[in-house]
């Protein structure tokens, strides 16, 4: 499952466009919206006034490039970590590992190797691409593409069985009535119920502002008010 695009709320959008700029993405912003660039995948984020709640995104990395990516990250983001650890070994199935990192309007945004793909072929190594001495190599030339979107549902079993009907199957472990991961390897939509908060600071609760996501589908699935597939 491949994430193309979504469409997202921000309270800010001079600074979601500051914040992926300093991660090196192509930013074009104008006073309606902020369409973002990572790797094969398009976030696209417009001003919601009265917005609640953080949304979660997780971009993917090419395998064997973690040290390198969390090195940059941190020159030009918070990284977050919980009980003196900022590394993250997947559930059990994943076969991956994760730095998180504070992004722009409360956003929890993630970097996530998935052991399973094939090593990035095409990869900076470590320095490669870095601009002026003593200035931060971008993030950017490692994202693949959006690897996770986090939504808020109000029957998260509920969710499961609607995409399974579209094709869309639960990802390694059975769903819980709180939290399912839905997709695969390439690309996942983390559904969780509103009153979860996201891992790993568990000081945020996820936005209920609309969230549209462009999968391929060749239908629109709406999963909540405000929350459609297609």
């Amino acid at each position: 499952m491949r994430i193309r695009q979504v469409q997202l709320a921000t309270r800010s959008l001079d600074d979601t466009a500051r914040c992926y700029e300093r991660l090196g993405c192509a930013v074009l912003a104008d006073d309606d919206s902020v369409r973002v660039t990572v790797g094969a995948s398009q976030l696209v984020f417009r001003e919601l006034d009265g917005m609640t709640g953080a949304h979660h995104l997780a971009f993917t990395i090419p395998t064997g490039t973690f040290a390198d990516a969390k090195r940059r990250v941190a020159e030009v983001a918070t990284v977050l970590g919980a009980d003196g650890a900022d590394e993250f070994e997947g559930p059990a199935g994943w076969d991956s590992r994760s730095v998180y990192f504070e992004g722009p309007d409360r956003q929890l945004l993630e970097l996530i190797e998935r052991r399973e793909l094939p090593d990035g072929d095409a990869a900076p190594t470590a320095g490669q691409g870095a601009p002026a001495t003593g200035q931060a190599a971008p993030l950017a030339p490692l994202f693949v593409s959006v690897s996770e979107v986090g939504i808020a549902v109000p029957d998260v079993p509920g969710a499961v069985e609607a995409l399974r009907q579209h094709g869309l199957d639960p990802y390694a472990d059975p769903p819980r009535p709180d939290f399912a991961p839905v997709g695969d390897v390439d690309g996942l939509l983390i559904l969780v119920s509103p009153g979860r908060q996201w891992f790993p600071t568990l000081d945020r609760a996820p936005s209920s502002a609309p969230v549209v996501v462009d999968l391929g589908l060749g239908t629109t699935v709406e999963l909540a008010e405000g929350v459609l597939l297609r």
